[in-house]
């Protein structure tokens, strides 16, 4: 969505949203709803809705097609604005409006999703949830916000280079699917929630949305060419699970065409697969991203004029424009006869029905989330919970032995552009947070004399300050060196064309490790660059990657430089040598190798990456073991028939297979479980891997047994056929613990390939009136 770019946009959108504020509810007590079905608590949401859109006049129905909805003054129905962002705290945005100072100036920012994805932490990401819905309903009843918050972004970050990579959980549609789950039962107050939702998410951006601005190639007229094997095992598992199974609220339609249909025009992903096949029912809706729907003429000339537009996405099932092309042009469609009232109708009570479920026509004494207020907002508690979601994302890459720095490093030289960092810590997508500690600060609270060099900026190219920065090394008793990457080169509407460090920051890095000092690199950004001669470098004793943390970013760094706390986080990316670049454009969306495609992500990649998805180091040494019995053959008939009372096959249990994980190291330390399958099953091509299972088990003392808990469904086994149809394939399976593959076991299905869910069958065209 353009939102931290695309500033023109925004603001122009910011100043319509001035007078279409979410400022109150309407008043069901009196005229002239009073008496309507609407606010009648014992009728279903959508009987509620209809009973309120039959009132609406054509042009009333045509203004609220909009983000920007104005409301209908004359049935009492105040005006309300859909778009309020929420990616990982409550964010500004034009929905959401954060007081100067005092009560509401600000609300809690976790770490960015990259970071709470290197987490592998399914419960955190529903306490963090928890947090920022609770927030969201405090900003809502005073007035400050709206009902709905249009995040997650759920897109696999499959190429290195996108800009947007920062705002999800990684590559792998497996983990971010669990991820999704566990965020939007948080968000929305649980799963599927009765009476009330707590608030309304959106998973965007569907579907196949992974390129902003690449030599050229803009997301408003790009043409994703994705095969329906691909569609389906990667691209969209996420949207499947938040969808279906999570039972979000509601979706957001992408920027870019699917094989050469619009998102936002595209009848197979808005009917065929959202609502015939996973049910995304009528009390929910689709947002398009913001002018998309304009985009359908202007950038994709899929039709010929902004009317067409208009009607080809509402048809489609696009319910709300985020922009103005819907409430400029659908009176022209309306008038040509290529919408009808139904259409609108359809459009505005899904809308009204997901607001009847908020309980926004609803007497606040019956509702818990009325009562949240600013003593609900940055609690100790969700600083708490801040603080260990940047702790448990950091991911130690390199350590001689340096870290945890030594009681005799009392004085260090902390150096480079994210030294001092503050909002930055933040990403993209962030509201005002309560304080930020930025790395000079954990550093000085952790005891430390500290010289302060910036050194260098991100891209800069000028050495004026390497003769500081070294003189401030020579003098230190350690080294801290934080840079990587910011939003001048990953962000929004900009892509990375190489992946290396950017700047000289790595000429810098050099000549400090050069100093003799003990040298430590503290890695920020949200995707990955190649850290291939730092690894080699001796000098350089440890790295760290830090994504973007959040409001206690600096405090969790250096607790874990100096061992109050342990490293535990594992890459949710690959990090891949620099010359990936040269080997597949970014507008390749096929996942599998081939003679122009050395094979994306982990589970495709057929190069050697620098440091491997899952990758991570700790403080202390574990011993692993397989504890419990397991099948050594399972007959794919027999699961099948023992799970077809299960709804969704995917999700059938197939087996949990239990770790013993002892500490037999010295410090106490959480350890992430990956479980990943592998071997000689399904079509060719086959993954190297996949991830199957993950579990983060925490605290474990030195000397301590503790379980990690693999439960891995029949789905995850199950890989996608050239149709997009998901099959359980006979053959020898091993699982395999950890990226260093620690152990490993295997087992056998027998029989005949069994069907685990079907992939509809896409007839669409690619012509248009």
């Amino acid at each position: 969505m353009a939102f931290s770019a695309g500033l023109s946009r925004l603001l122009a959108f910011a100043i319509l949203a001035t007078t279409v504020a979410a400022v109150g509810f309407p008043d069901c007590t009196q005229a002239p709803l009073k008496g309507n079905a609407v606010c009648d608590t014992s009728k279903d949401p959508i009987t509620r809705a209809s009973a309120l859109v039959a009132l609406f006049t054509v042009p009333e129905l045509i203004n609220n097609t909009v983000n920007a909805s104005p409301g209908v003054p004359r049935l009492g129905l105040p005006a309300y604005n859909w778009w309020q962002e929420a990616l990982h705290g409550v964010a500004t945005s034009p929905g959401v409006t954060f007081a100067p100072s005092g009560d509401f100036s600000h609300a809690t920012s976790f770490p960015q999703p990259i970071t709470m994805g290197a987490a592998f932490d399914d419960d955190l990401i529903h306490s963090v949830a928890s947090v920022v819905s609770t927030e969201a309903r405090a900003f809502n009843n005073a007035g400050r916000a709206g009902l709905d918050f249009w995040t997650p972004n759920i897109n696999p970050f499959k190429d290195p280079r996108w800009g947007r990579g920062q705002e999800t959980p990684g590559e792998d549609p497996f983990h971010s699917a669990k991820y999704v789950y566990s965020l939007i039962t948080g968000l929305q107050g649980g799963l599927d929630p009765k009476p009330y939702y707590k608030i309304v998410a959106d998973c965007k951006h569907f579907a196949a949305y992974d390129i902003e601005d690449w030599e050229g190639n803009v997301r408003y007229g790009f043409n994703a060419v994705v095969s329906q094997q691909d569609l389906s095992e990667y691209y969209t598992p996420p949207f499947q699970t938040c969808v279906r199974d999570a039972k979000v609220g509601s979706v957001m339609c992408s920027y870019n065409a699917v094989n050469g249909i619009p998102s936002c025009a595209n009848t197979f992903l808005l009917q065929t697969v959202l609502r015939d096949t996973w049910g995304f029912d009528e009390t929910r809706w689709v947002t398009s991203d913001c002018d998309a729907v304009g985009n359908v003429f202007t950038d994709h000339h899929y039709v010929a004029t902004g009317a067409e537009a208009s009607a080809v996405t509402l048809k489609a099932g696009t319910d709300i424009d985020c922009g103005t092309t819907f409430s400029q042009n659908l009176p022209s469609a309306f008038n040509q006869s290529m919408v009808d009232e139904d259409d609108l109708r359809r459009a505005l009570t899904r809308q009204y029905a997901s607001l009847v479920r908020l309980g926004y026509f609803d007497p606040a004494s019956n509702q818990p989330f009325r009562q949240l207020g600013w003593s609900d907002v940055n609690v100790p508690s969700a600083q708490q919970l801040a603080y260990t979601a940047a702790v448990e994302g950091l991911v130690l890459l390199k350590n001689d032995g340096t870290l945890p720095l030594q009681k005799s490093v009392k004085k260090i030289a902390l150096v480079g552009p994210w030294a001092n960092a503050t909002t930055l810590l933040q990403g993209n997508y962030f509201g005002v947070a309560p304080y930020i500690i930025s790395p000079l600060l954990g550093a000085q609270n952790s005891g430390f004399e500290v010289e302060y060099v910036l050194g260098t900026n991100v891209t800069g190219n000028s050495t004026a300050g390497f003769a500081d920065a070294l003189a401030a090394a020579k003098s230190a008793d350690a080294v801290i060196f934080a840079g990587g990457l910011d939003e001048t080169v990953e962000r929004e509407e900009i892509d990375r064309t190489t992946i290396t460090w950017p700047g000289n920051q790595l000429d810098l890095i050099t000549q400090l490790a050069g100093a003799g000092k003990p040298t430590v690199v503290l890695q920020f950004g949200g995707g990955q660059i190649d850290d291939s001669a730092l690894k080699a470098n001796k000098k350089v004793n440890a790295i760290l990657w830090g994504g973007y943390p959040g409001q206690s970013g600096g405090q969790a760094v250096f607790d874990v430089l100096t061992g109050k706390a342990s490293p535990a986080g594992r890459l949710p990316i690959t990090q891949y040598p620099a010359d990936y670049v040269n080997q597949v454009p970014m507008t390749d969306m096929s996942l599998r190798p081939s003679a122009t495609n050395p094979g994306r992500t982990y589970r495709w990649y057929t190069g050697t990456p620098i440091f491997e998805y899952g990758f991570g180091l700790h403080y202390t040494t574990f011993n692993t073991k397989f504890s419990g019995a397991a099948e050594k053959s399972y007959n794919i008939q027999t699961l099948l028939s023992q799970n077809k009372h299960v709804q969704f096959l995917d999700l059938a249990p197939f087996h949990t297979f239990q770790v013993e994980v002892k500490n037999t190291g010295k410090m106490t330390s959480d350890y992430v479980a990956l479980l990943f399958a592998s071997g000689s099953f399904g079509p060719s091509p086959r993954p190297n891997k996949s991830l199957v299972a993950y579990d983060r088990v925490k605290n474990i003392r030195p000397g301590q047994t503790a379980d990690a808990t693999l439960a891995v469904t029949l789905g995850a086994l199950a890989r996608a056929d050239e149709n997009g149809d998901f099959r359980l394939y006979p053959g020898t399976y091993k699982l395999t613990l950890d990226t260093p593959g620690l152990i490993s076991t295997t087992f056998t299905l027998t029989g005949q390939t069994g069907l685990i869910t079907s992939w509809p069958k896409d007839n669409t065209t690619t012509t248009a009136s």
